[in-house]
């Protein structure tokens, strides 16, 4: 893809208008790692293939403190480009809200205060389980999912797993979607993923593995589990925050015969050319609101980036966006704050 900037192809803010009504909202996201994120090249979500195992810890650090306190590191790609971590903050200051960490099995230990799932990062699918306890996660989920719904009416549940989206490719796939999926790259690390895929078809096929929980086990991640266990109990309104990585949550609802979420991202995934996140989501019946930040034209250069392809979304960020807009504020107040935020980055 070349570096021109490609606008969306929606000039609404939000395509796919919601009727949500809410008095009690909370923005609640899931952290997790898969050792698949460590192969080289496959997850951009970090300054290096080892590091991309602390990206969780520092997005959350970002969220809840306003700046990454444990390292002396820039919440920006080398380009430039700001994390969605940056843009989910500033929806957080401007609606005043607290937002809730889930540790679903992260390699380092969270350095803010998160709900604890008691798990461990996934591992490679293409060599062995992912998410062994992946039946025991989403019990666990089910028990979270309650008591969030015992705290809100509306629960905005984001994700920030790096490589996520090659989890959630197998975990399409597995389910019988004929699924491509997006990256946080410009260009799309395809064949690497179409690789990992491959391999993994053959412990699916050779396991006899069709159930739901069963693929997240062979060849999902932790996050995959726990929100899926969310979704079925929570009591208030849901919507899976995210790109990729929750439609395959929302296809292992549909397998096990629960309600779908709406599911919210922004219009960079659904227009990555490398993708087909809208079929996608037809395919598995889900309802979906798309958020148009306009980033092309908001008078930031890194954050004009998204519009080429970059980063795209992550750490609940369109969810985000959409949570502010049903609480009322404009989309110019939306993208005043988010500028002023990643300005006082620089």
């Amino acid at each position: 893809m070349s570096g021109k900037v490609r606008a969306c192809t929606s000039m609404a803010f939000v395509t796919g208008i919601p009727e949500i009504r809410t008095e009690r909202p909370l923005f609640c996201s899931i952290l997790a790692n898969t050792l698949l994120s460590v192969v080289p090249g496959i997850s951009g979500a970090g300054p290096s293939p080892e590091k991309t195992l602390l990206t969780p810890v520092l997005d959350a650090e970002l969220i809840a403190c306003g700046r990454i306190t444990s390292m002396p590191v820039r919440p920006d790609t080398p380009t430039g480009c700001p994390t969605p971590a940056s843009i989910t903050r500033a929806v957080m200051e401007l609606c005043g809200l607290s937002p809730l960490f889930i540790n679903g099995g992260l390699a380092h230990t969270p350095t803010v205060p998160c709900l604890d799932a008691y798990s461990s990062p996934g591992e490679d699918p293409r060599f062995r389980d992912a998410v062994p306890a992946a039946v025991t996660l989403y019990q666990k989920g089910k028990a979270i999912g309650r008591f969030l719904g015992s705290v809100s009416d509306l629960l905005v549940l984001g994700e920030c797993v790096p490589g996520g989206t090659t989890t959630s490719l197998c975990v399409l796939r597995g389910l019988g979607y004929d699924a491509l999926v997006s990256s946080s790259y410009i260009n799309n690390p395809v064949q690497m993923k179409e690789e990992v895929w491959r391999t993994t078809e053959v412990r699916i096929r050779e396991g006899g593995v069709s159930a739901p929980l069963d693929i997240v086990r062979c060849c999902g991640d932790p996050m995959i589990a726990i929100a899926a266990g969310i979704a079925a109990t929570y009591s208030g309104t849901l919507i899976l925050a995210g790109g990729t990585q929750m439609l395959s949550v929302a296809a292992v609802l549909k397998g096990m015969n629960l309600p779908l979420p709406r599911v919210a991202t922004t219009c960079y995934v659904r227009d990555d050319p490398s993708a087909n996140f809208t079929e996608v989501a037809g395919m598995i019946g889900v309802d979906v609101s798309y958020v148009d930040p306009d980033f092309g034209a908001i008078g930031h250069p890194g954050l004009a980036r998204y519009c080429i392809g970059e980063v795209k979304e992550g750490m609940g960020a369109g969810g985000a966006m959409l949570l502010a807009w049903l609480m009322g504020y404009s989309p110019e107040a939306i993208r005043d704050t988010i500028l002023h935020t990643v300005h006082g980055y620089a």
